[in-house]
């Protein structure tokens, strides 16, 4: 009795617990659950994930679904069936994406499958995805846009295709990845999980020793088996070759993981599964696009070497209706009247139903000339309606001053809630358009935004698309005058000197910024001339008798400084009047003193007069005093690029000394 009252007693805590454990775990901590029957080979699943969270004014939010069976095969189904060809163990995961929802998204746990019964089945013709294009032999597939912080599944897929006429086909595929146009890299490739006994590789568009070896041995095995009539010198010609496809590929990324395979049977499809980590370092601009393209490179030099991309579209939250721009971070100097940007918004159909008419909405940017908007590329594809027949499917733009409607008439695009629908990209669309500056614009940043309206219902509203210009450096040179107001003290404030030397800013900026200047300046300071006559004292001068009339001695100092803005806080309050403060740091590079004493004699018994110089001393001192001085200026002209005039105020707290300067700078 007491052993039965123990069980029932631990039973009762242990649920306890675990519910108290989940009911304190934070929501955003509760990984996915995958649920699972299997029976004859066949798995049915199902998922187990967390609540929504509503986000107020946004659709209702919902969860989309990317599995991995753990032998290569894959769905993007709520409640998927997969038939399991081998017995063994397999390593299931559930990688859930929250969509209009305000928390992170489920953490992925694998789940350990055992099939203990094979699935006998009739062979046959693979049959084919419907993830290639027609026409393509690589593929790529992304779960959900890339969110800083957060990870990304990528399927990277290959085809045998039936264009190739090979019962048989080896090669390297390959993902490119990390823009070079960012600094920071974007991804890091946590693990590849490959199921079809592909072999890492290396992939560079100049091989090391190692990896051009083992690629032409790989060649070199093809041709023996295939064409072996051929030789070395053509074996290495089709390989220099393939260098400048791979070049040509290269030179846009900074990071590339390969893989090669072998013996790929006609019409087989393969995919390679890539767990990416999204960098908290990522561009924290969240409408910006990153790009990820991949390879497939067959050894037969005579079938087509290939390259897919994909864009990306960086996010805060997962939100399906987004607006990016594909340059977020633009050249000034590059930037004038014909530049033209490329913009794309993107949208998802979450209703029951199908959608016969999207209206994108866009708010255009007052430095935008709207008439020179053209679409460049629309899903679903449709033609124009100026064009288009009686009830055809097409497109119509309607330009207002400050906006652009582009309208999707009489097509059919199916809900994500809709009933049959498991193709999340059924679901989906976008228009792309580009669009050109009226005149070079302020070098502010520009917002754009989208309202999205399905059918007849309330309008979505997209993210705000920035687009922003990058700094730049902006040299310049600067030519001034100094002349003293008043002055305590003898110092370098109060003597009259020239200026000569540069500055850098960034170039062509609006607003506040930061400016650094270094210059030289060199002046003279005449601390005491004192002269005394009248004088009758008796002297000798190599044996002739004088008297000393009189006495003059003469002290002068020349300083040579360079000087230093470390920083200056400007403003250029238009194009033509700016005002700046800072400190200047002046530091004497040279500092010469000079001595001269001079006495007039007289001479006697006819002696005649002469001059003596008693002393000529010279004292010459470097970098022997640093002095700092607060400043306030004002400039005219093309402050922001070009030729100003400008006039500034120097003043040293510690003598009360101070100075106006006048100058001319150029900013190139």
């Amino acid at each position: 009795m007491k052993k039965l009252l123990f069980i029932a007693f631990a039973c009762i805590a242990g649920k306890l617990h675990a519910q108290g454990q989940l009911g304190t775990m934070p929501a955003d901590t509760v990984p996915a659950i995958i649920n699972h029957t299997i029976e004859n080979g066949t798995a049915k699943f199902s998922p187990q994930l967390r609540p929504l969270r509503p986000i107020a004014g946004a659709p209702a939010p919902y969860f989309t679904y990317f599995w991995e069976f753990g032998d290569g095969g894959f769905s993007f189904e709520k409640e998927p069936e997969h038939t399991y060809l081998d017995t063994g163990k397999f390593d299931v995961r559930l990688y859930a994406t929250n969509n209009y929802d305000d928390g992170k998204r489920p953490p992925t746990r694998p789940k350990k499958l055992i099939n203990k019964t094979p699935k006998k089945m009739m062979a046959s013709a693979p049959v084919p995805s419907n993830m290639f294009q027609q026409g393509s032999s690589i593929t790529l597939k992304n779960n959900c846009m890339p969110k800083p912080g957060d990870d990304m599944m990528i399927l990277l897929g290959y085809r045998n295709k039936g264009e190739n006429l090979r019962p048989n086909v080896a090669g390297t595929i390959a993902i490119l990845y990390n823009d070079k146009e960012f600094t920071s890299n974007n991804f890091e490739l946590a693990e590849a999980r490959n199921y079809h006994g592909e072999t890492a590789t290396e992939l560079k568009a100049i091989p090391s020793l190692a990896a051009a070896s083992l690629r032409k041995q790989q060649v070199t095995k093809y041709y023996a088996s295939a064409e072996p009539g051929i030789t070395m010198g053509e074996i290495e010609e089709l390989l220099e070759k393939e260098k400048l496809v791979v070049a040509d590929q290269l030179k846009n990324f900074k990071s590339s993981k390969a893989w090669h395979f072998d013996k790929l049977a006609a019409g087989q499809e393969n995919f390679v599964f890539l767990n990416f980590k999204t960098t908290p370092e990522m561009i924290k601009d969240t409408n910006a696009t990153v790009r990820l393209t991949g390879v497939f490179l067959p050894d037969d030099p005579t079938l087509e070497k290939e390259a897919f991309g994909i864009e990306l579209q960086i996010v805060a939250s997962h939100d399906p209706n987004k607006m990016s721009i594909r340059q977020t971070r633009m050249s000034y100097r590059l930037t004038g009247k014909n530049r033209e940007l490329t913009y794309k918004v993107r949208f998802q159909n979450t209703g029951k139903g199908p959608a016969k008419k999207v209206n994108v909405g866009v708010s255009i940017s007052p430095v935008f000339d709207v008439n020179t908007i053209r679409v460049s590329k629309t899903k679903p594809e449709v033609k124009s309606c100026d064009s288009a027949y009686a009830n055809q499917s097409c497109l119509s733009k309607i330009v207002g001053t400050d906006s652009v409607n582009f309208i999707f008439n009489n097509i059919y695009l199916p809900g994500t809630q809709q009933e049959g629908v498991d193709d999340a990209d059924s679901t989906m669309g976008f228009v792309e358009y580009k669009i050109k500056f009226k005149e070079k614009p302020k070098k502010q940043p520009i917002y754009t935004r989208a309202a999205i309206i399905f059918d007849k219902n309330e309008p979505i509203y997209t993210n705000r698309a920035t687009g922003r210009f990058r700094m730049g450096i902006s040299p310049g040179i600067i030519v001034g005058y100094g002349f003293p107001i008043q002055s305590k003290s003898n110092n370098y404030l109060t003597q009259s000197n020239f200026t000569i030397g540069a500055t850098i800013s960034p170039y062509s900026t609006f607003g506040k910024y930061l400016q650094t200047e270094l210059y030289f300046s060199s002046f003279r300071e005449t601390a005491e001339t004192r002269s005394i006559t009248g004088i009758r004292k008796d002297t000798s001068v190599d044996a002739g008798k004088y008297l000393i009339t009189s006495r003059t001695q003469t002290r002068s100092t020349k300083v040579t400084t360079i000087n230093v803005v470390p920083v200056s806080l400007r403003w250029n309050f238009n194009t033509y009047f700016g005002a700046g403060v800072g400190a200047l740091l002046a530091l004497d590079i040279n500092n010469t003193a000079k001595n001269n004493i001079t006495y007039g004699l007289t001479g006697t018994n006819g002696t005649p007069d002469i001059t003596v110089n008693a002393l000529s001393e010279k004292i010459s001192n470097s970098f022997s005093d640093i002095r700092t001085t607060f400043f306030a200026d004002v400039v005219v002209g093309r402050v922001r690029v070009g030729p100003s005039l400008g006039l500034r105020y120097y003043y040293d707290p510690k003598t009360s000394a101070s100075q106006m300067t006048t100058y001319v700078a150029w900013k190139l």
